[in-house]
C-alpha cells in the first residue's frame, strides 16, 4: 500500500480484500475458508507451476494479515486515510519481483482484466522483457492474451465497442510479436471479426460532425459486407441472413443520403465492373435507384432522379415499369410515364389507381406519391421530406430542368430479363411493409412477423444520437455478448423500411396517401401545365446531360480569384471555386480559434455545413476550449462538372492545437496530410459547399 507514483517494484492496483475475495466485514475463520477455496480451485489455463506457488504465497500472505486483528485494524485504519485523501495515493499491493507473475494472475481473477493486461504488457516490453524461452515470459504471454480477451469482453458489455476493439488489436499484435499461442490468437481473432457489427453502429451512430469516427464506420460496413460476398453474401459464418437483415435495418437509418448513394452506388457497380455480377449486386442496385431519388426529391435535383432513371432502365429486368412511370413523371415526362404504367401495372394495381381519379395524369400522381412517402423518402439520417408532387413541381430548378429538356420519342422499356425481385428478393423481402396506418402494425394490423416481442418500434432516422448515447446504461439500445453474436429483444429499433414486391403491390387507401381526388387532381394539372409549357412555350438549348460527368484532368492549385464569396458565376473557373473554398477554410479556422468570420457563412455553405460548424464551436465553448487550425491547399482537381454541381478532390496539409481558456495548449499539435472531396452546388444563383467527405485512395 503505497502512492501510486515512484514505485521501485510492481505495484498492484489492489488491496488485501479484493485480491483474497471477501468483503471488510468479513470474520477471521470465513477469510481462512475463503483461503482454502481459492488454493483449492487453482486456475488450469495451463500456467506453470511457479507461477501457481506465486499465487499460492500472496493469497496466504493476504489471509495472514486479514485474520490478525491488530495488523487489520492497522491496515483498514490506512485504507481509510487513503480513500479520505486528495486522490493523490491509490490502494496498492508491493509485490516482489518473484511474485510478479503471480500478482497479475490475481488481479486477472479480482476482475480488473484490463489492468493485468496493461501491466503484463509493460512486463513484456524491454528492459523488463524477461528471457526468451523462459518460464516467465511463456506465463506472461498467456496472461496477457486470456487478460485482453476478458478486458474487450467488459468493454463490450458495457457498450464501449472501439475500446473494445482496440483492446483486442493490442493484444493480438502483442502475441503475434511473441509468436506463441496460436490458439489463443486465432480466437481473439474471432472476437474482433465479429466485433464488426457492434462498432460500425456505435461509429455511424456518432455526431455528423465527428467526421472521422464516421468514415471509419462506412470503411468497416465495406469491410463487413465484403467479406459476406456482397449484400446477399453467405460468407459470414459469425453473422447469418436474418441477423444481418436486422443490423442492416439500422445502419441505414444511421447513413445520410449522399452516403447511401456512394455505397449502393459502388457496390452495384463494382460487381458489374468486375465482369459476373456477384451477390448483392441486384439489391445494391436498386438501393442505389432508391437512394438517388430520395436525394432528387428531397432536395429538388431532377439531374439524380434522371440518373435514377438511368440505372433502373440499365438493370435490363422485368417489373421495373411501374417505377419508371413514377420517375418518368418526376421528370416531367408524362408520355413516357403513361406508357410505361400501362405496359406494366398489374391489374390490382390499375383497378386501384382507378378509384383515385378517372384522369389517367392523375392516377399517375396518386401512385408516384404512395411510392415515395412508402418506399424511397424515409429511412436516412439527414432527409426530411413529404411526397408533396405539387411542391415539388413548383420548384425553380425542377421547372428549369423539366423546361430544358427535349421530349423522349420514345418510351423506356425493359428487355425481357429475369425478375428485378428474383436475384434480390430473398435479401429484401425480410424488410416488411412499415407504412401501414399503425406504424407498430404490420399489413392487416397484426405485428410484423421479423420482430421479435417486445421490440419497440418508436424512432427512426430522425434521432440521430450523439456520441457516448451508447454507453448510456439507461438507453435499451443495443446489448452485448461474447462470443456469440445475436440481437437483443429490448433492441431500439429505428424506423422499419420495405422493398416494393410488384406486381402483388399491397395497395394503399386515399386515407394513407394522404389527399383525395381532388389533391391528386390539383397535383396532375400542376404536372400537366408544366408539359405544356415545355410543348408550347420557347424551349431553351438543352443543357449538358446531368448524368454522365466528365471528368476534367487534374491541375496544379492556381491563385485564389476575387472576390472569394458570394460567387455568382454562372460558369465559375477552378481557380474561383479553389478561392471559395479557401474562404470556407478560413472562416471555420476564424469561428473554431473563437474569432468572427469576414465573409457570411450562408454565403460560402449551405444550412447543414453551417449546423455543424456551430455545433463544434458549441461544444469547445463548453468544454472552455478553442482550436488553432491551419489549413494549407497542396492539390486541387475538378472531376465533376455540371451547370448545378461541381466536386473536387483537394489535398491539404491540416494542423490543429486545441488550446485552453488561457491559450495555453492542451496537448501536442494534430498534423495530417488530408485528401477530401468537397461538393458545391448552385443555390439561386449563388455557389455554396454542400458536404465533404474522405476522398478514395
Amino acid at each position: 500500500m503505497s502512492p501510486a507514483k515512484g514505485r521501485s517494484r510492481l505495484e498492484l492496483p489492489i488491496d488485501h480484500f479484493r485480491l483474497l475475495g471477501v468483503g471488510p466485514t468479513t470474520d477471521a475463520q470465513s477469510v481462512l475458508r475463503t483461503l482454502q477455496q481459492r488454493l483449492d480451485r487453482a486456475p488450469d489455463q495451463g500456467f506453470t507451476e511457479e507461477t501457481l506457488q506465486s499465487r499460492e504465497e500472496l493469497l496466504r500472505a493476504s489471509a495472514d494479515l486479514l485474520s490478525d486483528a491488530d495488523r487489520r485494524l492497522v491496515y483498514e485504519t490506512d485504507l481509510t486515510a487513503i480513500s479520505s485523501g486528495s486522490g493523490a495515493s491509490i490502494a496498492a499491493l508491493d509485490v516482489p519481483s518473484s511474485n510478479e507473475v503471480g500478482g497479475l494472475l490475481l488481479l486477472l481473477e479480482a476482475g480488473q482484466p484490463l489492468e493485468c493486461f496493461e501491466l503484463a504488457s509493460r512486463a513484456l516490453q524491454p528492459p523488463q522483457a524477461p528471457a526468451l524461452g523462459s518460464s516467465r515470459e511463456a506465463d506472461l504471454t498467456l496472461l496477457a492474451g486470456l487478460s485482453c480477451l476478458a478486458a474487450a469482453a467488459d468493454q463490450h458489455q458495457r457498450r464501449r465497442y472501439e475500446s473494445s476493439a482496440q483492446t483486442l488489436k493490442q493484444g493480438l499484435q502483442l502475441l503475434q510479436r511473441m509468436g506463441q499461442l496460436p490458439t489463443l490468437r486465432h480466437q481473439i481473432n474471432q472476437e474482433l471479426e465479429g466485433l464488426t457489427p457492434f462498432r460500425v453502429l456505435d461509429l455511424l451512430s456518432r455526431n455528423l460532425t465527428a467526421v472521422s469516427e464516421r468514415a471509419e464506420g462506412l470503411a468497416l460496413l465495406e469491410q463487413l459486407v465484403q467479406r459476406r460476398g456482397g449484400l446477399e453474401g453467405h460468407n459470414d459464418p459469425s453473422l447469418s441472413v436474418e441477423e444481418f437483415q436486422a443490423f442492416f435495418k439500422q445502419i441505414r437509418a444511421f447513413l445520410t443520403v449522399q452516403e447511401q448513394v456512394d455505397l449502393f452506388s459502388r457496390w452495384a457497380d463494382d460487381s458489374r465492373d468486375a465482369g459476373a455480377p456477384r451477390a448483392g449486386s441486384k439489391a445494391a442496385d436498386f438501393l442505389a435507384t432508391t437512394a438517388l431519388t430520395a436525394s432528387g426529391f428531397g432536395q429538388r435535383k431532377p439531374e439524380r432522379i434522371a440518373a435514377a432513371k438511368a440505372r433502373l432502365q440499365a438493370s435490363g429486368t422485368e417489373g421495373t415499369q411501374p417505377l419508371l412511370a413514377c420517375l418518368h413523371l418526376l421528370l416531367g415526362e408524362v408520355d413516357q410515364a403513361h406508357q410505361a404504367f400501362a405496359e406494366g401495372a398489374s391489374g390490382e394495381l390499375k383497378q386501384w389507381a382507378a378509384k383515385q381519379s378517372t384522369d389517367p395524369l392523375a392516377q399517375l400522381c396518386a401512385y408516384c406519391s404512395d411510392w415515395l412517402s412508402r418506399d424511397v423518402l424515409p429511412g436516412y439520417r439527414d432527409l426530411e421530406a413529404d411526397a408533396d408532387l405539387e411542391a415539388y413541381f413548383a420548384d425553380r430548378d425542377v421547372q428549369a430542368y423539366v423546361e430544358g429538356q427535349e421530349p423522349l420519342s420514345a418510351p423506356a422499356s425493359a428487355n425481357p430479363q429475369p425478375s428485378v425481385f428474383g436475384a434480390a428478393s430473398d435479401f429484401l423481402s425480410g424488410f416488411t411493409n412499415p407504412f401501414a396506418s399503425d406504424p407498430a402494425q404490420g399489413p392487416g394490423g397484426s405485428p410484423p412477423a421479423d420482430l421479435p416481442a417486445g421490440v419497440s418500434t418508436a424512432g427512426g432516422p430522425d434521432e440521430q444520437l450523439e456520441e457516448g448515447d451508447l454507453d448510456d446504461p439507461q438507453e435499451p439500445w443495443l446489448d452485448a455478448w461474447l462470443p456469440q453474436w445475436h440481437w437483443p429483444e429490448n433492441l431500439h429499433w429505428p424506423e422499419r423500411w420495405h422493398w416494393p414486391t410488384l406486381p402483388a403491390i399491397q395497395l394503399p387507401s386515399k386515407r394513407q396517401l394522404g389527399f383525395g381526388g381532388a389533391g391528386v387532381v390539383v397535383l396532375a394539372l400542376a404536372a400537366t401545365a408544366l408539359v405544356r409549357s415545355r410543348s408550347h412555350g420557347p424551349k431553351p438549348q438543352p443543357p449538358q446531360p446531368p448524368v454522365a460527368l466528365q471528368p476534367v484532368p487534374a491541375t496544379k492549385p492556381v491563385p485564389k480569384a476575387a472576390p472569394a464569396a458570394p460567387l455568382s458565376a454562372p460558369e465559375p473557373s477552378d481557380a474561383q471555386i479553389q478561392a471559395l473554398l479557401e474562404a470556407w477554410l478560413n472562416a471555420k479556422a476564424a469561428l473554431l480559434a473563437g474569432k468572427t468570420s469576414t465573409i457570411p457563412l450562408a454565403a460560402m455553405a449551405r444550412p447543414s455545413q453551417i449546423e455543424r460548424l456551430e455545433a463544434t464551436v458549441a461544444a469547445d465553448q463548453n468544454r472552455g476550449e478553442t482550436e488553432a487550425i491551419t489549413t494549407k491547399i497542396q492539390s486541387f482537381a475538378v472531376d465533376e462538372r455540371n451547370p448545378s454541381r461541381i466536386a473536387a478532390t483537394v489535398g491539404l496539409d491540416y494542423s490543429e492545437t486545441r488550446l485552453d481558456r488561457s491559450g495555453s495548449p492542451t496537448g501536442p499539435a494534430t498534423t495530417l496530410q488530408l485528401r477530401n472531396r468537397y461538393v458545391f452546388a448552385r443555390d439561386n444563383g449563388t455557389w455554396r459547399l454542400v458536404s465533404f467527405r474522405r476522398a478514395a485512395g
